[in-house]
C-alpha cells in the first residue's frame, strides 16, 4: 500500500488560513494546495507498458508520471490520481456539501483536466453552481450535475471514436429518475448510450419490439422495481453483461426496493448482476467499465 500523503500542520494552517478569507464569489482563485505521491515501481512499469504499446502518447505519459496526485482544497482531498487507477475520475456525492466545497472541488478536477460528475444533486444547489460553471449541465430528473470536457474523442477518420455502448431499460415510467443517474453517469464514462423506457413484463411484446436496440450493447443497465422481474428477461436475450439496477418503486411488499434486489440477486439469467438499491450511478459507472474495456479490445483486434 501506498503511503499517506501528508501536509505539516504549518502548510495546513497557511492553506486554511487563507482560504478562510475567499469569498464565495471568488473560489476560483482561492488556494489549492497540490500533495504529490511517488506512483510505485509495478504502477510506472504499468504506466511504461502502455506507452510501449501505443495506448498512451508519450505527453500522457509523462503527465501522468509526474502530475499531482491529491489536491488538498480545504474540505476535501481531491483524487486526482482516480482515472489512472481505476478508470474514471472521483465522483462528487453532492448531498451534505456546501455550495463552496464543491465549487472547490470541480475546479481542482477542471483544472487537472477531468470530467465532473456529481450525484443526487438538489435544484437550489445546482441554481448556485450553474454560473459559476457556464459548461455545467444539471439533468433536474437523475438530480446530476455534468461539467464535460471540451473535446470529443474522435477516430483517424474523423468519426466518433469507439469508446463502448450501453444500453439502459426501464420497466416503468416511474423508474426514471434512477435510470436518467445511470444514462448521466454512462454518457459521462464515454460511452455511446441508449434510453429504452417503460418495458416492463407486463407488456412483454413493448420487449421484443425494442430488441433490435439492445444488439452490440457491451453493457445493459435494467432499472425495475416491483418484483424486479425484467433483468432476467433481458438477460435470456443479449450475449452481454447485464447490471440490475432495483428501484424502491412498488406498493407494501416491495419493502422498498428490497423485493426486486432479491428476485434481481435470484435471476435463473447467468449474465445478470446487480448493484444496490436506486444505485443508478453505480449500474452506469460498472456498465462504463465494461464498455471502454470492450471497446479497448476490438480496438486491438483491429490494429
Amino acid at each position: 500500500m501506498l503511503p499517506k500523503p501528508t501536509l505539516d500542520a504549518a502548510a495546513r494552517q497557511e492553506f486554511r488560513e487563507r482560504g478562510a478569507g475567499c469569498q464565495p464569489a471568488r473560489l476560483a482563485t482561492c488556494p489549492t494546495r497540490i500533495t504529490i505521491e511517488r506512483m510505485s515501481p509495478h504502477e510506472l512499469e504499468q504506466l511504461a507498458a502502455r506507452l510501449l504499446s501505443g495506448e498512451i502518447s508519450i505527453q500522457d505519459f509523462v503527465g501522468r508520471a509526474t502530475g499531482p496526485t491529491i489536491a488538498d482544497v480545504g474540505p476535501a482531498q481531491v483524487d486526482l490520481d482516480r482515472h489512472r487507477r481505476c478508470g474514471f475520475p472521483e465522483v462528487v456525492y453532492a448531498p451534505g456539501k456546501t455550495v463552496e466545497a464543491m465549487e472547490r472541488i470541480f475546479g481542482a478536477l477542471v483544472a487537472h483536466g477531468h470530467d465532473v460528475l456529481a450525484t443526487r444533486m438538489t435544484a437550489e444547489q445546482a441554481a448556485e453552481l450553474l454560473p459559476r460553471f457556464p459548461t455545467g449541465r444539471y439533468n433536474p430528473v437523475g438530480r446530476t450535475f455534468r461539467i464535460p470536457l471540451p473535446t470529443q474523442a474522435t477516430a483517424g477518420d474523423g468519426q466518433r471514436a469507439d469508446t463502448g455502448r450501453i444500453a439502459i431499460v426501464t420497466a416503468g415510467t416511474t423508474d426514471l429518475p434512477v435510470a436518467e443517474e445511470a444514462r448521466e453517469t454512462a454518457l459521462w464514462t464515454g460511452a455511446e448510450v441508449t434510453l429504452i423506457q417503460d418495458v416492463g413484463v407486463a407488456g412483454p411484446h413493448r420487449l421484443t419490439a425494442n430488441l433490435p436496440l439492445l444488439q452490440g450493447a457491451d453493457a445493459v443497465v435494467v432499472v425495475a422495481g416491483m418484483e424486479g422481474a425484467l433483468p432476467s428477461v433481458v438477460g435470456g436475450y443479449v450475449a452481454c453483461p447485464v447490471v440490475a439496477v432495483p428501484t424502491s418503486v412498488g406498493y407494501g411488499a416491495s419493502f422498498g426496493g428490497v423485493a426486486a434486489l432479491l428476485g434481481m440477486l435470484n435471476s435463473c439469467a447467468s449474465n445478470v448482476t446487480v448493484v444496490n438499491i436506486d444505485a443508478g450511478f453505480k449500474g452506469g459507472y460498472v456498465a462504463g467499465l465494461i464498455a471502454k474495456n470492450a471497446a479497448r479490445a476490438r480496438e486491438r483486434t483491429t490494429n
